[in-house]
C-alpha cells in the first residue's frame, strides 16, 4: 500500500520527489529557512525582491535584530527604516513593510495573518510573497511562481508563452498549483526556486547532471537558452540631475524627496533637474540657480566634480555633483539646513551615498 501511494503522488506532483532529494544535499543554509516565523520569512522575502542572496543577507540580519517582531517594526519612525534600507534600493519595498506592519497591528491585533488571503491583503504583497509565507511558514496549499520558477517549469515543458503576459502569467500560475506537492507545499516551493537559483540558471545552467535531463523539453529540442520567453523590455528613459553639495560653515542642506517619484522618502542635496546634460556655466546662469544661491553672496564652486551614472528597472539617472561654498547663509526653499556631521543620520540613495563617500576621502575637511 505504501509504495503504491508513493507512485500515485509521484504522478500527482511528477517534480516533487526528485525536487526533494536535491534539495535535502544542494541547498543554501540561510537564517530564514526552515523556520516558521511569518513575520521573519515575509521580512526575508521582501528584501530579496531585486536583490542578491549575498547582499540581502546581512541586510535582514540588521532588520530583524532591530525590529524582532511585527509590533516593534510598526512603531518605528519612518525614516529610522529607511536609513537601515539604504543601500538595498527599490525603497517602495521598505514604505511597503512599515504599511503593511501597521496594517497587521491595525487589522489583525499585532498577529501575523495566518490565511492566504489575509496575507495576501497587506500592503505591498502580491501572489507570490503571499504563496511563499503561507507555505512556509503555515504549509498552505499554495504554490510560488517567480523567475526561478518560471524558468524551470518553462525549460522543462517547453513553454514559449511569454511570460510577461496576462496568458503567459495564468498558464504557469495553473500549471505550478497542478505539480504542488500537497503532503509539504512549502518544502516543495523552496526546493523548486533553489533548484532554478542554483542548478537551472539563466545563463549556463548544469544541463549535463541536471535530474530533468531526460524529460526536458528545451534540453531535447536545444532551446535551453531561449527559455523562458519575455514579450517585451520596458522602455528606459534617462533624467539629467545636478546636485549641489551646498555648504556655510559648519552646515549643509538637504531635503526629503516626496511625491511619487523615485526615492521617495529618502533625502537629497540641492537639486537641479535638466532636461539634458548642462554643463555648469549654463546651470549658473539659470533661473534654478539664481533661486537657490540669490541672497548667498560669492557663490565658489570646486573644480572638482563628481559625475556617474545610476541605472534603475526604468530610468537612467546621469547625475553630477558639485561641491559648492557661499558666503552667506543661502536661502534654499524647501531645504532643511543642518549640521554636516548629522548627514550620516539621513537615508539617502546609493547614488548620493556613493558621491559622500567620495568627498569624505576628497574633502575630509568638511566632515
Amino acid at each position: 500500500m505504501k509504495k503504491e501511494a508513493e507512485e500515485q503522488h509521484e504522478q500527482l506532483a511528477p517534480l516533487s520527489a526528485d525536487l526533494h532529494k536535491w534539495y535535502a544535499g544542494n541547498h543554501r543554509v540561510l537564517p530564514w529557512r526552515g523556520i516558521t516565523d511569518a513575520y521573519r520569512i515575509w521580512i526575508s522575502e521582501i528584501i530579496l525582491q531585486q536583490t542578491r542572496v549575498a547582499q540581502g543577507y546581512e541586510y535582514y540580519n540588521r532588520f530583524v535584530s532591530r525590529f524582532p517582531d511585527v509590533r516593534s517594526l510598526a512603531a518605528a519612525d519612518d525614516d529610522e527604516v529607511m536609513k537601515l534600507w539604504q543601500g538595498l534600493g527599490y525603497y517602495s519595498r521598505a514604505r511597503n513593510l512599515l504599511t503593511a506592519a501597521r496594517q497587521v497591528v491595525d487589522r489583525f491585533g499585532g498577529e501575523f495573518p495566518t490565511t492566504y488571503e489575509g496575507i495576501r491583503s497587506l500592503q505591498g504583497i502580491g501572489d507570490y510573497t503571499a504563496a511563499a509565507i503561507a507555505s512556509f511558514a503555515y504549509g498552505l496549499p499554495h504554490a510560488v511562481v517567480d523567475g526561478n520558477v518560471y524558468r524551470v517549469l518553462s525549460r522543462i515543458y517547453g513553454i514559449d508563452v511569454p511570460i510577461d503576459t496576462t496568458e503567459g502569467k495564468k498558464l504557469f500560475a495553473a500549471l505550478a498549483d497542478e505539480l504542488l506537492d500537497l503532503r509539504d507545499p512549502g518544502g516543495y516551493n523552496q526546493a523548486l526556486m533553489e533548484f532554478g537559483a542554483l542548478y537551472c540558471v539563466p545563463r549556463s545552467p548544469r544541463c549535463g547532471g541536471c535530474m530533468f535531463a531526460d524529460r526536458c523539453m528545451a534540453l531535447a529540442t536545444n532551446r535551453v537558452e531561449e527559455l523562458p520567453v519575455k514579450q517585451g523590455r520596458t522602455v528606459v528613459k534617462p533624467r539629467y540631475f545636478n546636485y549641489f553639495y551646498v555648504w556655510h560653515g559648519a552646515d549643509t542642506w538637504v531635503r526629503r524627496r516626496e511625491g511619487r517619484d523615485i526615492w521617495r522618502n529618502l533625502y537629497e542635496l540641492p537639486l537641479i533637474e535638466t532636461a539634458e546634460e548642462q554643463p555648469l556655466d549654463v546651470l549658473q546662469r539659470s533661473e534654478a540657480w539664481a533661486g537657490m544661491f540669490r541672497d548667498a553672496g560669492r557663490v565658489s564652486v570646486s573644480a572638482r566634480v563628481y559625475a556617474c551614472k545610476h541605472v534603475l528597472s526604468h530610468r537612467i539617472i546621469h547625475a553630477r555633483f558639485y561641491v559648492v561654498e557661499t558666503e552667506r547663509i543661502p536661502q534654499l526653499a524647501g531645504y532643511m539646513r543642518i549640521p554636516v556631521e548629522r548627514l550620516g543620520d539621513y537615508a539617502v540613495s546609493r547614488l548620493t551615498e556613493g558621491f559622500l563617500e567620495k568627498l569624505s576621502e576628497n574633502y575630509p575637511s568638511l566632515f
